[in-house]
Order: C-alpha cells, then sequence, then structure tokens
C-alpha cells in the first residue's frame, strides 16, 4: 500500500460490540491494509455498551470541545480513543452524551428503533469529518461500512465540497445485507435538508429503510464492495446500474488480496 492512508468508518467494529457481518469486515479490512503498509485511521461511535475501562477509552482533550449543530441544536463533540493491542490499530470514538451514553446501539429493550437515529447518523458523519479535519489527516480513500455511517459519503460530497483537503479523496463503501426491518424513526430528509443540501441528492430518504439509506450511500460514493453473499436484487441492481466499480462478494479468507487490489485500483 507504499503508506496510502485510509480512513474506515464504521457504524460497529470487533471486539468493541458482538461480532456480526459489518463489525467482522470493519476489522478485516482495516487489519489488511494495516498489514500490507498502508497508513490507517478507523472511527465509531461511542455507543454506551462499549466497556470504556476493559477496552481503556480515553478522551483526547485536543480533539474535544467542538459543537457540531444537527437540525439547529448546537451538540458538544467528545472524542475518545483506544488500541486493538494485537494489532497496534488505533480507534477513535464519536461521543456525545444525548446521543451515545444510553446502554445500547440502535434499539431499545423492547426492540424498537431509537426515535433520534436520523440525528445520531447525522452527527456521527459530521463528527468524523470535523475530526479528521482537525487531525489534518488527508485520507486517499474513505471506507464506509454499515447503516449509521452510510451518511458520511453525502455530507462529504455536499455539505463539506469546499475542503480542499478531501479533493482528491475516494470513497468506497460496503454494501451489507439488511441490517434492520422497516424505517428509522424522525424527519431525517428535514433534518439534513437543514444543512442546506439538495433534497434531489437524497430524495429516496422520504423512505428511510436500509436499503435508501445505503442507495444514498452508493450514489456519493466513488466505488462499492458487496460485503454479503444475500444483498437484495434491488440493491444490487441499483449499485450495477451506477456504473461504478464494484468488488463482488469474496469470503473472509480470500479478502486481504480482493480488498487490496480494489483499494490499488484508485491510486
Amino acid at each position: 500500500m507504499n503508506g496510502k492512508k485510509i480512513l474506515f468508518v464504521s457504524s460497529e467494529l470487533v471486539p468493541y460490540l458482538p461480532e456480526n457481518q459489518v463489525s467482522l469486515m470493519s476489522y478485516e479490512s482495516p487489519r489488511v491494509v494495516n498489514s500490507n503498509g498502508g497508513q490507517i485511521r478507523i472511527f465509531m461511535p461511542r455507543y454506551g455498551v462499549i466497556n470504556e475501562r476493559r477496552h481503556q477509552l480515553h478522551e483526547v482533550i485536543r480533539l474535544s470541545g467542538m459543537n457540531l449543530v444537527v437540525n439547529d441544536m448546537d451538540m458538544p463533540l467528545i472524542i475518545k480513543v483506544a488500541s486493538i493491542p494485537k494489532e497496534r490499530i488505533q480507534v477513535y470514538f464519536i461521543d456525545n452524551d444525548e446521543y451515545f451514553k444510553r446502554k445500547s446501539t440502535f434499539t431499545n429493550p423492547k426492540g424498537e428503533m431509537h426515535e433520534d437515529n436520523d440525528e445520531r447518523a447525522i452527527f456521527f458523519a459530521k463528527g468524523v469529518i470535523e475530526t479528521v479535519k482537525k487531525l489534518n489527516w488527508a485520507p486517499d480513500i474513505i471506507h464506509v461500512h454499515g447503516w449509521m455511517a452510510s451518511l458520511l459519503p453525502l455530507y462529504l460530497k455536499n455539505f463539506y465540497k469546499d475542503e480542499a483537503m478531501f479533493d482528491d479523496t475516494k470513497i468506497i463503501t460496503s454494501i451489507y445485507e439488511e441490517e434492520f426491518e422497516g424505517e428509522i424513526p424522525g424527519k431525517i430528509c428535514e433534518k439534513i435538508a437543514f444543512d442546506n443540501l439538495d433534497l434531489s441528492t437524497f430524495e429516496c430518504l422520504k423512505n428511510p429503510n436500509h436499503t435508501n439509506l445505503l442507495k444514498v450511500a452508493a450514489d456519493h460514493s466513488d466505488g462499492l464492495i458487496f460485503a454479503g453473499e444475500n444483498i437484495s436484487d434491488d440493491l444490487q441492481k441499483y449499485c450495477k446500474s451506477s456504473g461504478k466499480p464494484i468488488l463482488e462478494y469474496v469470503p473472509v479468507q480470500e479478502t486481504e488480496e480482493a480488498y487490496i487490489k480494489f483499494y490499488n485500483s484508485y491510486f
């Protein structure tokens, strides 16, 4: 990878959350880059279920202290960091007491989606980009995993389109099988529109289901990876009709060769 910089932005990541398709590949893909000479940074939300003492999270004061506006509300941004010891990989956590302190990830004890998941996704997307700006670390590629991270491509290509440090950055989004049923609650279109983004760039979020979130991410990405074997026909067809480079699904044991080749095609 010759020192190329890849930023991984994910909804979930092992060992901080239980293993599933998203959390495993969010670990495997940066591990592959790290072991092949690339520079990496990983960002994920700091959900309240993550044990800070066990995983040795600590706040990065020099990066914290910003406020992000979400739907006309100023929300404090807290940045925490930890390391995955056996891989020597550093992970940055986007935190805010209002959005992420609760002892759950995406749903309440009844299994219902949190009412503010739309705002949490907006906050996460903005929080990652603002923190990367503060780090002054311009990535060659941003690789997005999971629906909570799916608004980042939209925001980077629109809200942050005049940020010179991202002029040469390419976005790859991993497309996963359905991660939740139904739609996320709230008025996500109104809240995104508050940031003066053109509705035509995210109009399908009038029905904010998993497929449409991934479609919006695909629309604003430069390349796509099918990260599951059973992605819906509708989503596969939509991605393929975009004409963008696509890496077809490969089992985890074949990830290294396939992903490195796909990343290298952008340099």
